[in-house]
């Protein structure tokens, strides 16, 4: 019997504990744990998990590791981003939960490509110079031995949201603006952060190849963009788009092409399905591709009004399966 991978990605909405005393909302777990033993997943990407505080001790993923209880993630190996205290983050974690072992971790921000600087046109008062523009969250690169010839270097990713930047001066409220200009300016700031981010991605994606043509590279995570939209695009790197045949190797593939296209969306916005959430593979990795799931049945429409989480606790995007078989 052939044996398989399976790699999926989720991003499960602000998981965290309830009121840092390290017990996640009990209907949350109910919810949520039948999913995640229904990816079976043998690696697992993460987006949107917090961290908790305990007296005398470095912030961890406790909330994360009572989710875990009794299933078969309890006792897989656990990397996640880092602060420079290397305690994890209070919010928005990017986690990779794996059967096999972890033989390599490291985050990436500006390391590759610096802040590019902007001088906001709209804030009040007018600032005096341009200022850096960062990158909301690090991009997490693993390397594991998952019985592929090759090791599997795994990019997690959670872009920045197409949730407007402040712009000072321009909100009334959070979801308020005072001016179209001060709103339009905020949406393009968080267009420039999700782009690029997704460009110093497909530069350490370069590297990679630099080091193997016929790497097995696999992109996974909460990209807050479609397929053909230009952050999803800058790291396929499509031959339709660089015009260049010799780099056809470095090509990645979204896996959820083999769904079909009415079930295709793993986020609703507005009564719209839209396909957020990626795993994208390289040709080298793609010959052990099989099929492809995005378990969507039991999404919801948190755009709408009065939707929250109370109302409905399964987090808001779907998680998104790719299954490989082992040579």
């Amino acid at each position: 019997m052939a044996t398989t991978l399976r790699l999926a990605t989720f991003n499960i909405e602000n998981w965290d504990d309830e009121g840092q005393t390290g017990s996640p909302p009990p209907v949350r777990i109910q919810v949520l744990r039948p999913m995640l033993e229904r990816l079976g997943a043998d690696v697992l990407c993460l987006q949107e998990v917090h961290g908790q505080e305990v007296a005398g001790q470095p912030r961890g993923l406790r909330a994360l590791q009572q989710l875990f209880q009794g299933t078969p993630y309890a006792n897989y190996h656990v990397a996640h981003t880092k602060t420079t205290n290397q305690e994890a983050y209070n919010e928005r974690n990017l986690v990779v939960v794996s059967r096999f072992p972890i033989t390599h971790t490291e985050q990436i921000k500006h390391e590759i490509t610096p802040a590019p600087k902007y001088q906001k046109v709209t804030e009040v008062p007018a600032p005096a110079a341009a200022e850096n523009v960062t990158w909301e969250r690090p991009v997490f690169y693993i390397q594991l031995n998952a019985g592929l010839p090759r090791p599997l270097h795994l990019v997690n990713l959670h872009l920045k949201s197409r949730i407007p930047t402040n712009v000072d001066g321009q909100q009334l409220t959070a979801y308020k603006w005072r001016t179209n200009g001060g709103w339009a300016e905020g949406f393009f700031l968080s267009s420039l952060k999700r782009v690029g981010q997704a460009v110093e991605t497909r530069m350490l994606l370069d590297r990679i190849f630099d080091q193997d043509a016929d790497a097995h590279v696999a992109v996974c995570g909460d990209f807050n963009a479609d397929l053909l939209d230009v952050p999803t695009q800058a790291i396929r790197g499509d031959v339709e788009n660089t015009g260049n045949p010799d780099l056809l190797g470095r090509v990645l593939i979204p896996c959820e092409h083999n769904i079909p296209e009415t079930r295709r969306y793993s986020l609703f916005h507005q009564g719209r399905g839209l396909m957020y959430d990626h795993v994208l593979a390289s040709r080298a990795l793609l010959r052990y591709f099989r099929h492809a799931e995005v378990h969507n049945e039991v999404l919801h429409d948190e755009s709408m009004a009065f939707a929250d989480d109370k109302k409905y606790p399964e987090p808001d995007h779907a998680p998104v399966v790719a299954e490989f078989v082992l040579p």
